[in-house]
């Protein structure tokens, strides 16, 4: 029988000769019994939303299927991420700088790769690169330190508003917000600030307030009075005073009627409290009233 003969049946398309070949045929039987047995067959009823229900509800829940990768790729993946992880962790290191900071009413000593020595007053930052020192001698100041630095290379302090140089040498720095000064008690220190250099002596210093050059004073001590817990000053705005009684004793000061850039010359202790404020009050002719942790700087009889 041509292997065709069921489809041009089932289509209706066989010819006279044909039919009558392919209803001699065996297969045309087992055909005709099949197609009897199924017309008796009645299709079961079938809810569309109750079939889609059980489909959402199967893949829901189905657990998600797993591609195993190749482990040897597994492997060069891995061993990548690590070599990467590896040298951001060498370049992190060794860009890292050593930070010491100081709190109010604090202060701290801090020994450098080549044994020079600084000093931190209150509330006041340093940070350099130990990784890097042998190449660069350079430390970052905010706030006040006092410097002893051991000959070598050439030496740094960087501020934000200039930058200090010397080979060995003790130097004060104090870099505060509109408030900057370097004193040289030692050698020769070089300050380069607003494109100019200026060369300060030992005895000599360099003072900037509020954008303002003044004249440096002239000092026969070997380090500055804060070292010996005595804040001085000479010629300086009663503000800034105010700030470093603050920085001192961790107060709040507050003012009432007080010319804050009145100018002010002289000290204060850094360790008595009421004395400190005896010594502010007398030469400014005016008055306190001390609470707790604040204190009322005020002109006249009255708070």
């Amino acid at each position: 029988m041509q292997e065709n003969y069921l489809a041009k049946w089932l289509n209706n398309e066989l010819s006279g000769e044909e039919l009558k070949t392919f209803k001699k045929s065996d297969e045309y039987a087992t055909y005709m019994r099949i197609l009897e047995a199924s017309s008796k067959m009645e299709a079961p009823e079938f809810n569309v939303d109750q079939a889609f229900e059980k489909f959402k509800n199967a893949t829901s829940t189905e657990t998600p299927k797993v591609i195993t990768l190749n482990p040897f790729k597994q492997f060069i993946r891995i061993a990548a991420l690590i070599l990467l992880m590896l040298s951001l962790s060498y370049i992190y290191l060794n860009t890292l700088d050593e930070t010491y900071k100081t709190s109010l009413a604090e202060r701290t000593e801090v020994s450098l790769p080549d044994n020079s020595e600084i000093v931190l007053n209150a509330d006041s930052k340093i940070s350099f690169s130990e990784k890097k020192w042998n190449q660069k001698r350079n430390v970052e100041l905010e706030g006040e330190a006092f410097f002893k630095v051991a000959k070598g290379k050439k030496f740094t302090v960087s501020t934000a508003d200039g930058v200090v140089s010397v080979l060995g040498t003790q130097f004060n720095v104090e870099n505060r917000e509109g408030f900057f000064e370097v004193t040289c008690y030692e050698g020769l220190v070089s300050v380069a600030y607003n494109n100019q250099d200026i060369k300060l002596p030992a005895g000599s210093s360099f003072m900037v307030i509020d954008g303002i050059v003044y004249e440096g004073n002239e000092t026969v001590m070997s380090q500055p009075s804060w070292m010996n817990n005595e804040s001085t000053f000479e010629n300086i705005p009663l503000s800034y005073v105010f700030d470093e009684l603050e920085r001192q004793f961790d107060i709040v000061v507050k003012t009432k009627n007080v010319a804050l850039d009145q100018r002010f010359t002289g000290s204060f202790s850094n360790t008595d409290l009421n004395l400190a404020l005896e010594s502010i009050r007398i030469p400014s002719q005016i008055n306190y009233k001390l609470e707790n942790d604040n204190v009322l700087f005020y002109a006249g009889n009255n708070p």
